[in-house]
């Protein structure tokens, strides 16, 4: 059985950080790349992050650029978005999602455009 669970979302002040994790298991998590999407309260699904199957190449939204920082840990089949200098327009459900070759998934927001896709967690940033 396919899983992709993350976990890691609470509320958070602003200027405060955050580590999301996303554990993959039912697939072979080295040969998908790994990416984040999130929704805010009433707004459409955005792409925040991605990170390819080899973990060697990294890409980020320009609206998070220089604050988050996406790895993977393939020996735990886990990756993490760690989120730094957290605004309340970062305030979304996070979503952890796999693709595979051929999909480059740099921008990708689209469920359906990725083979798995999380549940999600909340991340609410407020003072």
């Amino acid at each position: 059985e396919v899983q992709v669970v993350e976990s890691g979302g609470g509320l958070v002040q602003p200027g405060g950080s955050l580590r999301l994790s996303c554990a993959a298991s039912g697939f072979t998590f080295s040969n998908y790349a790994m990416s984040w999407v999130r929704q805010a309260p009433g707004k459409g699904l955005e792409w925040v992050s991605a990170i390819n199957s080899g973990g060697l190449s990294t890409d980020l939204a320009d609206s998070v650029k220089g604050r988050f920082t996406i790895s993977a840990d393939n020996a735990r089949n886990t990756v993490y978005l760690q989120m730094n200098r957290l605004t309340p327009d970062d305030t979304a459900v996070y979503v952890c999602a796999a693709s595979s070759f051929p999909l480059n998934p740099v921008g990708a927001s689209e469920e359906s455009t990725y083979d798995y896709w999380g549940q999600g967690t909340q991340v609410t940033v407020s003072s």
